[in-house]
């Protein structure tokens, strides 16, 4: 600022940095004392008419030198009336310029981004230090090039056809590339951003590009990426082997050169893991054992060996701790760590890893990760990946052992409890088959029986228990042993399943009772009973809730029995029917439960059509017909349970039975003796007389006395000797031990001992006592 006489009045602290003068020095002074030269022409005049004005001038530096500014003057009025010039100085173009370019170079030099200039023709003009550092050349060395002809290879490729995109259309790009510069010693990922440069007629003149490295960015995505694509592979099924192979597998190439994971022989066995590890030796085995080397085939590294590890050991001491390890060379525990690796990759190693298995605070096993010949070897942050890529794997591997265990436990129950042959009977001829249902699903309540039952019959039966695992097979138990009782009692089918039922509710009306009972407790099962008598070749069949069985007639054809359906077993309320009908001698009863011809991809219908034309035709043996059947029918695994009964019925010949009917005279017993002696005389049976002598007599005497009218004597050469008297009382006998003096009470004692088993089964017009005897050879 001045006065209208050119005296300085103030002095800034910005005038003060531009020409070094301090505000003592110059205030009260002439500016004109501050110039280099004269004043422009313009400006003088511009003082003398008290206008504005603005011109570059030279003013003089208090060092001596000369400062080129552009000044800006304009006249002003003070608060007192004074008039005053308030002066505004800039540096001038000149050195504006200088400084700018400056400053650019220095942009260029000490910029930490890789930075380029491309003129209109795509060729390097400029590129910054940091660039030419990243691709190892200097900037004397490229200028003039294309981007490819001295960065040969597809990501360059494609970072030059968008310098040539922005060239033409003026558009900017934007580009990820991932690449091993030649200036660098590992890859990095960099974000490329292309610029158009326009001049002020509009044309693009040139293309700005700048390179920033986002490594940290994209190694924090592939991290999350990979922890993503675990969450998907690992655990698919519920196999252990399978689910450590699923680990290793899914962190090769991407994330270690070699993966090999062990485990503990307990976890293989599916015993319950300890708490802690028990002083001694630990056995592992390596159960998979991965490598993405290159020349290392996955012959030479074959999972399967076992390591003994003692206390000293640096699996034992990972395992014991808990705690992931990172290993180099030179750590005291690289050789021990290396050594268990497949000596084909062993060579090279120059970091590894150990992260142990745990798994609701049980030890499982141990991962072993290394790389070889890397830029980047193992570092804490990889090591923070790997223990989070185990800890999902682990969990998966402790719920396929306990899966594992619990099938085991279930499939060893059922099996148990099911026929382990079938038994040899004159009735029928039987084969079956079970099939557990895929692991994934597992064991259900299925089941199959074959019973024999008085007079020469026989009970064939199958069922299908709600839900699977342990609980379904216990249940299954509970109904089999039921049926089985029920059998004895020779209830006909619909009362038999009425029963059953009963037992049903009553078992589940116990479960809600129960303080704290589950309601998974609860039954809920189908069932199917049939009969059949190989004397009268007729069938009685009931059903609660269970599909239909097939029959195959001599001729090849089959028929779906038109059985009416009964309730499930568990409902109450609802009735079950009867059906009875006559098979022809040598006809299939195909009995099955819902696993064999339903799954999720086919129906109810077009399983049994598929079942009916496969068994169509069959004249082959039970076992063969068995075997074609679950070929046919099952193309992978099923989803459910598959319990299959066939059975080939049987005819007993009118000669290998006789009957009488009697009238109620005790003088009757002394004939019907002689007449049953001489039937097993014809039948060659004479060894067996004097026993079928005593049971008659008591047998027909009861009947007599006790019972009423009609009375019927029925002997059945079988493979035993069976002799049955029928009347039409329904009180039932009872065995009892006479005392000394009694009279009476000791016929049916008598028979008991003669017998091999005898029983009483109520008829509808009766009841009829039967028993049989073993003859000589047949099994007793």
């Amino acid at each position: 600022m001045s006065d209208e006489h050119g005296v300085l009045t103030e002095w800034s602290t910005g005038a003060e940095r531009l020409l070094g003068y301090s505000s003592a020095e110059v205030v009260g002074h002439s500016a004109t004392n501050l110039l280099s030269g004269r004043l422009p022409g313009e400006a003088r005049q511009a003082l003398r008419t008290r206008s504005s004005w603005s011109s570059e001038i030279e003013l003089r530096h208090r060092n001596g030198s000369s400062v080129t500014v552009e000044l800006l003057a304009v006249p002003t009025t003070g608060d007192d009336g004074t008039q005053r010039w308030s002066l505004v100085a800039a540096p001038g173009v000149k050195r504006c310029r200088r400084e700018a370019e400056v400053l650019t170079e220095w942009a260029f030099e000490q910029s930490v981004f890789s930075t380029a200039i491309y003129d209109a023709d795509g060729r390097l003009l400029r590129i910054s230090d940091a660039g030419a550092r990243v691709i190892g050349v200097r900037e004397d060395e490229v200028r003039g090039l294309r981007l490819t002809e001295f960065l040969p290879g597809p990501p360059y490729t494609e970072v030059e056809e968008l310098i040539f995109t922005a060239l033409r259309a003026g558009e900017p790009g934007k580009k990820q590339i991932f690449v091993r510069a030649p200036g660098e010693s590992r890859p990095h990922a960099w974000t490329v951003f292309v610029w158009p440069l326009k001049g002020a007629s509009g044309p693009v003149q040139g293309v700005w590009v700048c390179s920033l490295d986002i490594t940290n960015e994209y190694q924090a995505r592939e991290r999350l990426a990979l922890l993503d694509r675990a969450g998907a592979r690992i655990g698919t099924t519920l196999n252990v082997e399978h689910t450590a192979r699923e680990l290793a597998e899914v962190t090769v190439p991407e994330f270690a050169d070699v993966a090999c994971i062990d485990l503990l022989e307990s976890v293989l066995r599916s015993e319950e893991p300890a708490d802690g590890l028990l002083p001694g030796d630990v056995t592992l085995r390596r159960v998979a054992c991965e490598t993405g080397l290159e020349g290392a085939a996955p012959s030479v590294v074959t999972p399967g060996q076992v390591q003994a590890c003692a206390d000293a050991s640096p699996s034992r001491r990972c395992l014991a701790s808990g705690a992931p390890v990172l290993v180099r060379p030179g750590d005291a525990d690289f050789d021990g760590w290396v050594a268990q690796l497949p000596p084909s990759v062993a060579q090279g190693i120059d970091s590894l890893m150990a992260v142990p298995l745990h798994a609701r605070g049980h030890p499982l096993g141990v991962a072993v990760f290394a790389r070889r010949g890397r830029p980047d070897p193992f570092a804490e942050d990889d090591l923070l990946l790997a223990g989070e890529l185990v800890a999902r794997a682990a969990v998966c591997v402790d719920n396929a052992r306990r899966y594992t265990h619990e099938r085991a436990t279930a499939v060893a129950l059922q099996r148990s409890l099911l026929p382990h042959r079938m038994p040899s009977h004159a009735a029928v001829e039987a084969a079956s088959r079970y099939l557990p249902a895929d692991s994934r699903v597992g064991v259900g309540g299925d089941w199959f029986d074959v019973i024999p039952l008085s007079g020469a019959r026989v009970a064939l039966v199958v069922g299908d228990v709600v839900g699977h695992g342990i609980h379904a097979s216990a249940s299954m138990a509970g109904l089999r042993t039921a049926v089985r009782t029920l059998a004895d009692v020779d209830l006909s089918p619909d009362e038999l399943l009425t029963q059953l039922d009963d037992l049903v509710i009553s078992r589940s009306a116990d479960a809600e009772l129960d303080k704290g009972g589950d309601v998974s407790s609860e039954i809920g099962a189908t069932c199917l009973y049939t009969v059949y008598d190989p004397i009268s070749r007729r069938c009685s069949l009931a059903r609660a809730g269970h599909l239909q069985p097939a029959v195959v007639s001599p001729d090849g054809s089959v028929d779906f029995l038109d059985v009416p359906t009964g309730p499930p077993l568990g409902l109450g309320g609802l009735p079950f029917e009867t059906t009875e009908l006559e098979l022809p001698e040598g006809s299939l009863l195909v009995l099955f439960t819902d696993g064999l011809i339903e799954s999720y991809d086919r129906d109810i219908d077009l399983g049994l059509n598929r079942l009916r034309h496969v068994l169509a035709g069959s004249t082959e043996s039970l076992e063969t017909i068995c075997d074609n059947v679950l070929d046919n029918m099952l193309i992978e695994r099923p989803v459910d349970d598959v319990a299959l009964l066939i059975a080939r019925t049987r005819a007993l010949s009118a000669d290998r039975v006789a009957v009488w009917e009697l009238p109620a005279d005790p003088a009757a017993v002394g004939k019907v003796r002689k007449q049953a002696a001489a039937q097993l005389v014809a039948w060659g049976l004479e060894e067996a007389v004097f026993v079928i002598e005593l049971v008659v007599s008591e047998l027909v005497t009861n009947a007599i006395r006790y019972g009423y009218a009609p009375i019927v004597l029925r002997l059945i050469h079988d493979q035993a000797l069976i002799c049955e008297v029928s009347d039409a009382s329904t009180t039932s006998p009872h065995l009892r031990r006479a005392r000394t003096f009694d009279e009476g009470g000791r016929g049916l004692f008598l028979v008991a001992q003669l017998s091999q088993r005898w029983g009483t089964r109520h008829t509808t017009t009766g009841k009829t006592i039967w028993a049989e005897c073993a003859l000589e050879g047949s099994p007793t």
